[in-house]
């Protein structure tokens, strides 16, 4: 799958493309819903289709010190959107100079010159531009003049509400990966490399491979049962795993820690994601080494249970 960059003029072969619009972190079920327009309607006119995103997200270029938030990677945003159909991911790099592009511009300049688009797809609050002054009906109007055509598509609903990458972060906020990923079409995951660590699972019956839980938003601390799947080989493998700053041991210390059932191998410096499929328990500190492993053996013996 190819992977443009919004300051740099398409390739030829791209050029005339119905593009999906908007932030598409998570890619939940509203995400999919504007790209699934963008890619019949490209195939319907055999055009290419590509899904943009932004990088980093608008939030974090105008509040550089909010918590982390982010649902998804780049990587995993590429992945997701190849396997929705698309021909290419647009990431539009949002700096100053983006932040300073006006509506008027971003059409005129980017979309219809640099771009070369023929059609735009967004959702129904999509905004754009300077200040946020562009919004879908702006888009349209300006669209006409350049020849791009515009189209809207309305929320998808769920439980009453519009589904939203804010309910997702609220549902994983509050320990319910399963609200999640009925959002999202897939559990939440996290994707780092497997790090050194200090060895104290495995003093202690149950190593875990370490990870960095780095740009991505903070579940609810505590206890999970998990899959976790080796990029390089696909393998999955099903454990139980600790996220939090691990109350038990000093200095305390902000990680991803799965313990995998019935594994071995050497994950040391080897990617792999991690999926949240069931939220156990909170962290909580015990007043022995023997009681810790008590509950990390209940731990396992229940997420074995609800991995099936």
């Amino acid at each position: 799958m190819r992977w443009l960059d919004h300051r740099e003029r398409i390739p030829e072969s791209l050029r005339g493309a119905i593009i999906a619009l908007g932030n598409f972190d998570g890619f939940h079920k509203g995400h999919q819903a504007v790209a699934r327009e963008a890619i019949e309607w490209a195939r319907a006119e055999g055009r290419p289709a590509i899904i943009a995103t932004f990088d980093p997200h608008p939030v974090r270029f105008f509040k550089p010190d909010v918590p982390p938030f982010r649902l998804t990677t780049l990587e995993q945003r590429q992945e997701l959107y190849l396997a929705a159909g698309a021909t290419a991911m647009l990431v539009f790099h949002f700096d100053a100079e983006l932040a300073n592009t006006t509506a008027e511009d971003f059409v005129r300049v980017l979309l219809a010159d640099r771009l070369g688009v023929a059609g735009v797809v967004t959702g129904e609050d999509f905004t754009f531009g300077k200040g946020r002054t562009g919004d879908r009906a702006r888009l349209a109007e300006l669209g006409r003049e350049v020849g791009i055509a515009a189209r809207a598509v309305q929320p998808v609903m769920e439980g009453g509400a519009p589904v939203s990458s804010s309910r997702i972060r609220e549902a994983l906020r509050e320990g319910d990966p399963q609200a999640a990923a009925a959002l999202l079409t897939r559990p939440f995951a996290i994707r780092g490399v497997v790090e050194h660590g200090d060895k104290r699972g495995r003093d202690i019956g149950y190593p875990t491979a370490n990870l960095a839980i780095e740009n991505y938003l903070r579940p609810r601390f505590g206890i999970y049962a998990v899959t976790g799947r080796v990029l390089a080989t696909g393998q999955i493998l099903k454990g139980a795993a600790n996220i939090g700053v691990r109350p038990q041991f000093e200095p305390p210390k902000e990680l991803l820690e799965p313990h995998f059932f019935d594994f071995s191998g050497d994950l040391y410096g080897q990617e792999i994601e991690i999926a949240f499929h069931h939220f156990l328990r909170p962290e909580a500190k015990f007043d022995s080494l023997d009681s810790l492993v008590a509950q990390i053996e209940r731990d396992c013996d229940e997420a074995r249970e609800l991995l099936g």
